[in-house]
């Protein structure tokens, strides 16, 4: 018998080869739509603070404005908390994905999440609902990681782009039913609960029905036969390939070239020394001013069109309508998502962002403002979807769940921190001096994308690691 650790880069390497020729079929299309499920809590609580804060203020929990910036009163806190936590799933627990498997640590994320957000949703102290705030946006941050990591492990090449714009229609279509619940349930007190209460509930219970769905995840046969885990990873492979066989009604296309997998354990610091760390660097500057653009806009629509001189009651109408745009950004993605060179798509979204944000900055007729404001919407999808699959393509299997972590973390800081920037430039030049900040910020990552990105389309994980 052979030598399990040994074999396991030549085993590696056939794994891929035969997941590389497998089409999208019903079969894929499942393993995607159930990985999709977990990310829709990510933009849950990404999206639940601005609709949950008004009841945590009339609730006397939090106040709207506090003397000091990190006062644990303060709704900037509360803000700041989730993405503090975000911070540390992404950085701190990233690695082990790449440890323990991808399965493990995806199902154990959302279950975390469930846990932690329904016990927030009972907490009576503003030190109580921070804390256990912080503890569950570890699990979403885990969450996005793994997410990130397995789906390029399990998707064939020319599919990857379709699949994360899949994923990314579940992730968007979540904002538009956490603000209708924040419409409907906060103001109230269902039951005698208040109605902060009940969305921080739904969000928990979702992600536990998920977690539940989500029980027939298979591995990723990439992780188990770089692993040494051949049995796990045969089976994986072969219930695979029969259903894909099934799904088509004929045989399988043959393999293609193997490509060499490395082996070997991971360790942090081989994502900061050559070949990885230029992609380190450009991903860990992406992901600073990605979200600048991204949550800049999102996060502070309503206040942008009362800045605009537009009735609050009348802006709060055209900031839903905006919102209603963003599951079909990822949806129109799906054509282009695989026709288009990935770092060329991220150069082109962060044009729109910057030239549509400022456009929507300049304009009084409502009509052309809300085409506007939709258009920002529509590239941020683009670049979210695309950004997602492309950072996770840069790194090889073995320790691509502590590169993606590493990289996006930073994404955390700068959303943490983004908002305070957009208030001052809000406060200096209006909706102007924000459409300006967001345009420097895009033009930053133009630059680094579009001078130093690699080409990823069509190549299998092996061949860009290399």
């Amino acid at each position: 018998m052979i030598d399990a650790p040994k074999a396991a880069p030549q085993f590696a390497s056939e794994i891929a080869a035969r997941l590389d020729r497998l089409p999208l079929t019903r079969t894929l299309w499942r393993l995607v739509f159930l990985v999709s499920l977990g990310g829709a809590f990510e933009f849950y609580d990404l999206f639940l603070a601005p609709y949950v804060a008004p009841g945590l203020v009339a609730g006397g929990i939090f106040a709207n404005t506090t003397p000091d910036l990190f006062a644990i009163n303060g709704v900037g806190f509360f803000v700041f908390s989730a993405f503090a936590g975000m911070f540390v799933g992404c950085i701190g627990f990233g690695s082990i994905a790449d440890r323990l498997g991808r399965r493990t640590i995806f199902i154990s994320a959302l279950l975390w999440y469930s846990i932690a957000t329904a016990i927030m949703a009972f907490q009576n102290t503003a030190a109580g609902v921070d804390v256990w705030r912080f503890i569950a946006s570890i699990g979403v941050g885990l969450e996005q990681v793994t997410i990130d990591t397995v789906l390029p492990e399990l998707v064939p090449p020319k599919a990857r782009g379709r699949a994360f714009a899949f994923c990314q229609v579940f992730q968007f279509s979540v904002v538009p039913v956490v603000a209708l619940l924040g419409w409907l349930l906060v103001p109230r007190h269902p039951w005698g609960l208040d109605g902060w209460r009940w969305v921080t509930l739904i969000g928990s219970a979702g992600a536990l029905i998920s977690w539940w769905l989500r029980r027939g995840l298979p591995e990723s046969p990439r992780w188990l036969a770089l692993h040494g885990r051949h049995e796990e990873a045969e089976r994986v492979m072969t219930r695979l390939e029969a259903g894909i066989s099934r799904d088509l009604g004929t045989t399988l296309p043959p393999l293609g070239p193997l490509v060499a997998t490395l082996g070997g354990t991971s360790r942090f610091r081989e994502i900061l020394r050559p070949p990885y760390g230029k992609r380190t660097l450009l991903m860990s500057i992406f992901n600073l001013v990605q979200t600048i653009g991204f949550y800049g806009f999102g996060a502070w629509v309503p206040t942008l069109l009362i800045a605009k001189g537009i009735h609050i009651t009348t802006s709060l109408e055209y900031a839903f309508i905006i919102a209603i745009a963003n599951p079909m950004g990822p949806l129109f993605g799906m054509l282009v998502a695989d026709r288009m060179e990935r770092k060329w798509q991220l150069v082109w979204a962060g044009v729109g962002i910057g030239v549509f944000m400022f456009l929507f900055a300049l304009q009084a007729n409502p009509a052309i403002i809300i085409l506007f404001g939709v258009m920002v919407t529509l590239s941020n999808n683009w670049m979210s979807f695309t950004f997602h699959n492309y950072q996770a393509e840069l790194f090889p299997t073995r320790v691509r769940g502590r590169a993606v972590g590493f990289v996006y973390a930073w994404s955390r800081v700068s959303a943490a921190f983004a908002g305070l920037l957009i208030g001052f430039f809000l406060k200096a030049g209006g909706a102007t001096g924000v459409a300006l900040f967001i345009g420097a910020a895009m033009l930053i990552m133009v630059v680094t994308i579009g001078g130093f990105g690699p080409r990823t389309r069509n190549l299998a994980l092996e061949e860009i690691s290399r």
